[in-house]
Order: C-alpha cells, then sequence, then structure tokens
C-alpha cells in the first residue's frame, strides 16, 4: 500500500512596509532587505517562525503585519 503523504500547510505572515528607512540605522535598513521589502508599501508573505517574528518586532515602527495564516 502506498503511503498517504500528509501536506502541512505551513504559517505565513504578510506584512507591509508603512515607514521609510531613509535617516533609520543601517541595522533597520537590513532588516527590512532582509524581509524582502525595500520601497514604500511593498508586501511580503514570509514563513511565521520566531526568527521572523524578532525581524519584525525590530522594525515595528516601519512594518504592519497585514493577515497571518
Amino acid at each position: 500500500m502506498a503511503k498517504a503523504t500528509q501536506k502541512t500547510e505551513a504559517k505565513t505572515v504578510t506584512i507591509e512596509q508603512i515607514g521609510s528607512p531613509i535617516r533609520r540605522p543601517a541595522v533597520q535598513r537590513a532588516t527590512l532587505v532582509g524581509l524582502g521589502l525595500n520601497k514604500m508599501h511593498r508586501v511580503s508573505t514570509l514563513e511565521d517562525t520566531p526568527s521572523v517574528r524578532g525581524m519584525i518586532r525590530a522594525v515595528q515602527h516601519l512594518v504592519r503585519v497585514v493577515g497571518e495564516k
């Protein structure tokens, strides 16, 4: 018999950049790039992991969480 494969759907979080990285520390700019954001109003969907949550927390004043699944 064939094994039934379970399709595990990873949790995701969708974020949007709402603040400009101009006049921000280089670390915050690099964090935005790491999140896949580099211009205003860009949206990025990432896997919901503790490291991603930490990055979002580090730049919480520049991003907005749009949705979570």
